[in-house]
């Protein structure tokens, strides 16, 4: 799906929004993190979005005895 967005000035930095519906569609929230992956050979930039803060983790703590 090809969808080109704006690149935008936002104080000192510069961001590229996403459209509502796809956000809607992956459940994303201001506030959520997002992982960036450079690939300078390819000209490119990935964001991996990783969960949710306000989620709980799945992952067993270790029993203390």
């Amino acid at each position: 799906m090809a969808n080109f967005r704006k690149v935008i000035k936002t104080g000192n930095s510069l961001a590229i929004t996403i459209p509502s519906k796809v956000a809607a569609s992956f459940s994303l929230k201001e506030g959520d993190f997002a992982q960036l992956k450079v690939n300078r050979t390819k000209t490119s930039l990935t964001y991996v979005f990783t969960g949710h803060p306000r989620q709980l983790s799945l992952i067993s703590q270790s029993k203390t005895k």
